[in-house]
């Protein structure tokens, strides 16, 4: 995985992914090629900076809810740590204005196609498009996204799905079923 964006958003099933690979989960299917590029991202991350958050932590706020600010174990609690200690380092992290409106943010793309989309998930769309660069979302594991991401794509929302057969898969299946 190359990174080439020097901004990123990054959905929350990156680094809890990423902590499948010090905690694994029985019922989790995920490969671990795929923990293995969430991990890679987290390093990328941490090192070089460049992660978009929203100001009114509406990410942050579900970052630490689903990891550890200890840090510890795995990176995606390594990453929470980090986030922690640099959400306000303007080198590091890039805050965007979004504007919650009931389930959903202003700053979300009006599109039919994107009627549907996972309301907890909208704070990242909403902050990548209400960025003046629109930073692509990183996505892990979630199959939801596979099925929004030509309308997305349609907005002007990229989103650099880091286990793209997998995510396929996971999605056919689940059309099918």
């Amino acid at each position: 995985m190359v990174i080439n964006e020097r901004e990123i958003l990054v959905d929350t099933n990156v680094p809890i992914t990423a902590n499948k690979a010090v905690k694994p989960d029985a019922d989790s299917d995920v490969p671990f090629s795929c923990i293995f590029e969430c991990i890679k991202l987290i390093g990328h991350i941490t090192q070089k900076g460049g992660l978009v958050i929203d100001d009114c932590d509406e990410i942050f706020g579900e970052y630490r809810h689903k990891l550890s600010l200890k840090g510890q174990p795995g990176q995606g609690n390594v990453f929470m740590k980090w986030v922690h200690d640099n959400q306000w380092n303007i080198k590091k992290v890039g805050r965007i204005r979004i504007t919650k409106n009931g389930d959903t943010y202003d700053e979300f793309p009006k599109h039919d196609t994107l009627a549907g989309f996972d309301r907890s998930d909208r704070k990242f769309i909403a902050a990548a498009n209400a960025h003046p660069d629109k930073p692509p979302v990183m996505q892990a594991a979630d199959s939801k996204w596979w099925g929004y991401n030509d309308a997305l794509q349609q907005c002007g929302i990229v989103v650099h799905f880091l286990c793209p057969d997998y995510i396929e898969e996971k999605y056919n299946k689940k059309m099918a079923s």
